[in-house]
């Protein structure tokens, strides 16, 4: 998508321009995936224009294959965001209605060949919300990748603003039997699943029994080889607590606890999920694993636009320790 932001901490009454950023669920994981050193690629549609041009050259700026992106349709989704700064919360308006993706049809896509070779594929539940036809397509990708052997996950991603929770839970249940790997927050199990679960996040207070319990029933209901979350305590839209936990092989892990100053914090769930992907292939144990996710996605808090322009290196760095913010000479 294009992204249009607010300069600073203008509200979109005040803007008189938008700072311009390319990004969405399924490239940000792409994105950061690919400055870890993996060979990443997206699978969607763009504009035969200049504007999916320019989105198709911010993609390969960071590494992205960009082979498999179809071309066509009449235009990119738009969403514009004002930037929250303590006690005012951030706001997003979508305009993503008749965009190339949405519009796109199951059939264009022949994902036996475009999954060939691929050993992960992730998804985000933004997608399907989209239109009918982006749903099917969702569908006919994790089938495909079921039955080629890739290993899929599905971030649940719910928003309100794109469709009900009803709509949601008929959708993408069925899904979830495609699924190896489920990541989502208590609000996206419950909208997107119907998991009730136990404390109020807007509280600032975690119950982390509550989230071992959600995520252990996910994996027990759906066959899930393994579930994750982010856990963010909301001080205020400039300061919040971030920690995240995983379950997997009937075991609960929860990774140690940041106190996050916001820059910007769209695309911190697909930091962590990208960090998530890569902590399960890279590391032994699945305490690293989540510990890696952790520190990825708090430093993506730091950074402006969607994308996550982190090393391995710097989330190692941050990983073991090493919060203290000094100037590296």
């Amino acid at each position: 998508m294009l992204r249009l932001s607010t300069p600073g901490a203008e509200r979109f009454v005040q803007a008189q321009s938008f700072d311009v950023n390319y990004g969405g669920g399924e490239a940000n994981v792409a994105v950061s995936l690919a400055n870890y050193g993996c060979e990443a690629a997206l699978i969607t549609k763009l504009p035969n224009n200049e504007i999916g041009d320019a989105c198709l050259n911010s993609l390969r700026q960071f590494g992205v294959d960009t082979t498999k992106i179809l071309r066509g349709g009449d235009r990119l989704g738009i969403y514009y965001l004002e930037s929250g700064v303590s006690m005012r919360p951030s706001k997003v308006i979508y305009d993503r209605a008749h965009s190339a993706i949405a519009e796109a049809k199951a059939e264009e896509f022949d994902f036996e060949k475009l999954l060939a070779d691929v050993k992960w594929l992730h998804i985000s539940g933004i997608t399907p919300a989209i239109s009918k036809n982006a749903a099917e397509t969702t569908l006919k990708a994790l089938q495909a990748a079921k039955k080629l052997g890739v290993t899929t996950s599905f971030d649940l991603n719910y928003r309100g603003k794109l469709w009900t929770k009803p709509e949601a839970q008929a959708c993408l249940i069925p899904m979830m039997k495609y699924v190896d790997y489920v990541i989502g927050n208590e609000e996206d199990a419950q909208a997107c699943l119907g998991f009730a679960m136990s404390g109020d996040v807007t509280s600032g207070k975690l119950d982390l029994e509550g989230y071992k319990k959600m995520l252990k029933e996910l994996c027990e209901k759906y066959g899930f080889k393994g579930a994750a979350t982010s856990l963010r305590e909301s001080h205020s839209a400039s300061d919040n607590g971030w920690s995240c936990a995983l379950s997997i092989g009937g075991e609960f892990y929860h990774s140690k606890h940041y106190d996050i100053r916001i820059v910007d914090r769209v695309g911190a769930g697909d930091s962590f999920s990208a960090g998530l992907i890569y902590g399960l292939t890279h590391y032994e144990k699945a305490q690293s694993a989540i510990e890696f996710a952790a520190a990825a996605s708090a430093l993506k808090h730091t950074i402006p636009g969607d994308f996550n322009h982190v090393s391995v290196k710097e989330v190692e760095t941050l990983m073991g320790g090493d919060a203290s913010g000094r100037v590296q000479r």
